[in-house]
């Protein structure tokens, strides 16, 4: 077997972005040797994701299992973001989320939503078109109607980075060398954390969904609003995250692509339904246009567990990387230690994608 850097730790993490970062920082606390494998650490999804902390906003209709991890995570995450702070910003905000509808039609798909993640008991707060302008004014006048959910944000390019640095001081390394084959590796325990890259490794049914999201500057160096704003706009879907060095980030589409190409066609689609609700970013520079892949999985959910003997996957997270981080974390560093996969991550098992997987080589 060839090894991969020097020497055996007892946890190799493939792969640096939030994800990997934060089992990697979580193993280290419990004082196990830990390297982290990755040429760019956090230049994959991680580093175009808009941060948003969204169990209520994201819980759709079929998917109880993942609603209830995106719930537990959200629990986890003020402490998480406490321990963090030690190390560095890492733009938490809990300023809230303001869900609005523009039309008619727009008004009724919301409702529709709110009202099943109200039955399962999260709370959705519904606002009339003033309510909603007495609590963020820039919204446009024509806006129907409204929810408030306590969804929160964090930077993820800020996250990577304090991350690192809260690994790198509880006695993890990173190591810039690549990683081609799992039997590059020689470790205790193996945690492929790679993302879209997981496939590859694995074989499991993690695929790349294209997103473009724009990154915006307020003229006056402040945004001007300070809630989270997810809207419906004339059938169109976008979210706008304002942070306190006065950036905006504009977002996102889902497409079934592999290209990284930003596309004129996406800018103008996000610009059209981010200016509809909120018209004053019409005067906001256009600092950024970002092309990533999410590690999309045929059932949203993601892969976290056991693979096979000496290797834990840690991936398909798709639109929910940030938010699932410190519920990941935590529970793959359980697994590794004590190899009991704690039952809220249970559902999310490779096992219900494949069959044992092969050794490599095998044929």
């Amino acid at each position: 077997m060839t090894s991969v850097g020097t020497g055996r730790p007892d946890v190799a993490v493939v792969g640096g972005g939030v994800i990997g970062l934060s089992v990697a920082w979580r193993c280290a606390q419990r004082g196990m040797s830990v390297t982290v494998y990755d040429p760019r650490p956090g230049s994959g999804a991680s580093s175009v994701a808009a941060g948003m902390l969204a169990p209520v906003s994201e819980a759709y209709f079929g998917e109880p299992d993942l609603t209830a991890l995106m719930v537990a995570s959200a629990g986890l995450w003020p402490g998480f973001a406490a321990e963090l702070a030690e190390h560095g910003d890492i733009g938490y905000r809990t300023d809230g989320t303001l869900v609005v509808a523009l039309t008619a039609d727009d008004l009724a798909a919301a409702s529709r939503l709110w009202r099943y993640q109200a039955s399962l008991g999260l709370p959705v707060t519904e606002l009339s078109s003033g309510e909603m302008r007495e609590a963020e004014p820039v919204l446009h006048p024509r806006i129907r109607r409204g929810a408030r959910v306590e969804d929160h944000q964090a930077d993820p390019r800020r996250l990577v980075a304090v991350l690192r640095t809260a690994a790198e001081a509880a006695g993890a390394r990173v190591d810039p060398s690549p990683v081609a084959s799992l039997s590059d590796v020689d470790a205790g325990t193996v945690v492929v954390a790679a993302g879209t890259g997981t496939a590859r490794l694995t074989g499991l049914p993690v695929r790349p969904v294209k997103g473009q999201l724009l990154r915006l500057r307020a003229p006056d160096g402040a945004p001007g609003f300070r809630h989270v704003i997810r809207g419906y706009a004339d059938g169109r879907r976008v979210y706008l995250v304002p942070r306190r060095d006065g950036e905006v980030v504009v977002g996102a589409t889902e497409e079934e692509r592999t290209d990284d190409l930003a596309t004129a066609g996406a800018v103008l689609e996000l610009l059209r339904a981010a200016t509809d609700l909120v018209p004053e970013l019409s005067e906001y520079e256009l600092a950024e246009v970002c092309v990533g892949h999410r590690p999309g999985t045929p059932d949203n959910g993601p892969i976290v567990g056991r693979w096979r003997d000496g290797v834990v996957v840690a991936g398909g997270h798709y639109r929910h990387g940030i938010l699932l981080a410190p519920v990941t974390a935590d529970a793959v560093a359980e697994l590794v230690a004590t190899g009991q996969t704690p039952a809220v991550v249970a559902p999310f098992a490779p096992s219900r994608f494949s069959a044992a997987p092969k050794e490599e080589g095998e044929s």
